[in-house]
């Protein structure tokens, strides 16, 4: 009897433990259904992204004019003009711009067209004014010879955080500049820049180096191998590449045949970025595939006054800005803002750079609407990327 009790008791506990298993096991699965619910595998994870912000602006084309005005008894202040655009470019982590006359300083001689030569000054107003990123190939770079570009040279050379690119004293240091690689925000970038030409002034021999052209003795194709060798240089180092192009004719609001050709070679050579200059005149804006291609954004600051520039056409300008974002899926170049702007004086005195947003517009410029809607027509595109922004409401 005795045993039999405890083979009872044996059963009893048998099957008390089990019932403890089944339900630990019980427990354990539905543990694992609520937490397999909110797994993070299952959640959406966001691409880490970096960006950063690029402004342009077009010539900065110093004459005689501008420099009776800004003209001081200890020498030049080009500051005042670059006010309210001062304003705007704090705003980016880039700002472009393009050195259309030459800083060879005021020990050579100030000078004005047909062969210009630009104080220092002009350079302390425009890095002032928040540029970091210049160009120096343009068709005036040789007006005043080799002495003025070493000294344009020495300027920016001088200049802590200033890109300046495109004229150089030597090959080595042409060598060394191109290749620079630079960093913002986790993004890599650099510049390459170059003009059609010098306005007939030959390149001394062997002395390529003090001007980047792009059509050397007019030899278009057999040049082309020179670009893209510059290009695959810098091309696998950065995340963008920006080219600089001096080119078109001067007046035109319509980019002509080797404009969009030039800007089809850069495109097919892995180009992100063309900006454009030298007609004076704003041109418009579009994508080649993936290359962004300003064809010229006009006058920055300048007072021509020839017969060329009727209906304010060299006084407006662009100052063109868009967004880089880079992420595990590669680089996007989007949201491009274009702002007019105009260069205002009063009987060739008090220059001011006014952006057409600006609230005050109207005092510099009483007919602001009628001119703002003539060249707003002329960058209005139909890609969703690319606007132009409004007039101050």
């Amino acid at each position: 009897m005795k045993k039999r009790r405890r083979k009872l008791k044996i059963k009893n506990i048998s099957i008390f433990l089990i019932l403890i298993i089944i339900a630990i096991i019980s427990t354990v699965k539905l543990s694992n259904k609520n937490s397999t619910f909110s797994s993070p595998k299952e959640e959406t994870i966001s691409p880490k992204e970096d960006s950063i912000t690029l402004v342009m602006a077009g010539d900065a084309l110093i004459n005689d004019l501008l420099y009776n005005d800004a003209k001081r008894d200890d020498g030049y202040d080009f500051k005042p003009y670059l006010t309210l655009i001062k304003e705007k470019i704090k705003d980016y982590d880039l700002a472009y711009y393009n050195q259309e006359t030459i800083l060879g300083g005021s020990d050579i001689g100030v000078s004005s067209y047909p062969s210009f030569n630009s104080p220092y000054e002009v350079g302390d107003a425009m890095i002032d004014a928040g540029f970091d990123i210049v160009s120096l190939a343009t068709n005036h770079t040789l007006d005043r010879g080799k002495k003025a570009i070493i000294n344009s040279r020495n300027y920016w050379n001088s200049k802590e955080g200033i890109y300046a690119i495109g004229s150089y004293s030597s090959s080595e240091e042409k060598e060394l500049l191109e290749s620079r690689v630079f960093t913002k925000n986790n993004i890599t970038y650099g510049v390459l820049n170059y003009t059609y030409g010098t306005n007939g002034i030959k390149v001394p021999n062997g002395e390529n180096y003090l001007v980047n052209l792009w059509d050397v003795n007019n030899n278009y194709e057999g040049y082309k191998e020179n670009v893209s060798n510059d290009i695959k240089k810098l091309r696998d180092k950065v995340d963008v590449l920006i080219v600089a192009m001096h080119w078109g004719i001067e007046y035109t609001h319509t980019p002509v045949a080797k404009q969009k050709e030039m800007a089809n070679f850069l495109s097919e050579n892995g180009v992100d970025i063309i900006i454009g200059t030298h007609p004076h005149v704003i041109e418009p804006i579009e994508y080649i595939n993936n290359t962004l291609v300003f064809y010229s954004l006009g006058n920055f600051i300048s007072s021509q006054t020839s017969d060329s520039c009727t209906n304010y056409k060299c006084n407006i300008g662009l100052l063109s800005s868009l967004k880089i974002t880079k992420t595990t899926d590669g680089i996007k170049i989007d949201n491009v803002m274009n702002e007019l702007i105009y260069t205002y004086n009063k009987n060739h005195s008090n220059y001011l750079v006014v952006p057409f947003s600006n609230e005050k517009i109207a005092e510099y410029l009483p007919n602001y609407q009628e001119v703002y809607n003539n060249y707003a027509n002329i960058i209005n595109s139909d890609d969703e990327r690319i606007k132009t922004v409004p007039l101050a409401s």
